[in-house]
């Protein structure tokens, strides 16, 4: 088959249900007039590959939401061709983790809803990523380093972000770590969940405080899909052996480049733009996405 679409169960989903749903989904392909296969498990109650020809992806993925109505399941169709990644590009905050880190830092300073509203904005699509990073940082002038340590501690991965970085690179894939945020947080995460690159921002210090200003270049979406191709070059990788992932608007250009970009549980603007997206499953339905079975899936 020429094509693939996969069904990834939410959390939230009730057991059983994923499986009971491959019969509407085969039959929103036939109404399509695609060809679908033989459904394949690829980890019970929790992803199927529904294999298919004679249908674009992208009215394929619509049939398949419309027939999934509110049932939290993700669907992703696309080509089977070069379908196991071997780039993975992510973002850090709100995708790889669960924290926004200018916000915690605003938090200090009693600035935490002001700053979130501008960091919700820009991540939307609303306000431009350079200027309203320099506004944000800005407002944090004078704030002493040690508190660039305070919050750090206050960092959670994602769910399966662990998980995709370890079996990703058991497989041999070239993992980076691609933000807007700061080198200060990426690091260590990095380094805990085993990315081998990471391109970040660099916040300026000055006597143990903050200056209130980033150190140029800004790493932006322009930079970001920079990176993307610089790597993918560098490794002598065609776009189509790539995967992007994140959750904002400055993700959006990686996102529509790689082979497979997927908006991460992403704000509205960006679920609409991006071709691929998971609203409900964690970051192990980027595995499923590119066929892994639950035998390979490594655990950290």
């Amino acid at each position: 088959m020429e094509y693939v679409a996969t069904l990834i169960a939410g959390p939230s989903l009730e057991p059983g249900a994923l499986a009971a749903t491959v019969v509407a989904a085969r039959d929103a392909l036939a109404a399509l007039g695609a060809e679908p296969g033989a459904p394949d498990v690829l980890h019970a109650d929790r992803a199927i590959d529904l294999p298919f020809a004679e249908a674009d992806p992208d009215q394929a993925d619509s049939a398949l939401r419309r027939a999934i109505g509110t049932q939290p399941i993700d669907v992703v169709a696309q080509q089977t061709v070069e379908r196991r990644k071997r780039l993975l590009l992510a973002d850090l905050e709100s995708t790889i983790i669960g924290q926004e880190m200018l916000d915690e830092l605003a938090e200090l300073i009693g600035l935490r809803d002001r700053i979130a509203d501008i960091t919700a904005r820009a991540m939307n699509g609303e306000l431009d990523f350079r200027a309203a990073l320099v506004e944000r940082v800005a407002l944090l002038i004078n704030l002493p380093e040690a508190s660039l340590d305070e919050v750090a501690r206050r960092i959670t991965l994602n769910g399966g972000a662990a998980t995709l970085l370890a079996t990703m690179r058991a497989a041999g894939a070239h993992c980076v770590l691609v933000s807007g945020g700061f080198t200060r947080f990426a690091e260590p995460v990095a380094a805990t969940i085993g990315f081998h690159e990471i391109h970040a921002n660099v916040l300026e210090l000055d006597a143990g405080k903050l200056t209130g200003t980033v150190r140029e270049p800004v790493r932006d979406k322009n930079d970001k899909l920079r990176v993307l191709k610089a790597t993918a070059a560098r490794l002598h990788l065609p776009l189509a052996a790539t995967l992007s992932v994140g959750d904002g608007a400055n993700d959006l250009p990686m996102l529509q480049a790689a082979g497979l970009g997927v908006a991460y549980h992403a704000k509205p603007a960006v679920r609409a733009a991006a071709r691929a997206r998971l609203d409900h499953a964690d970051l192990t339905g980027l595995l499923y996405a590119q066929g892994y079975r639950a035998a390979e899936i490594v655990q950290p």
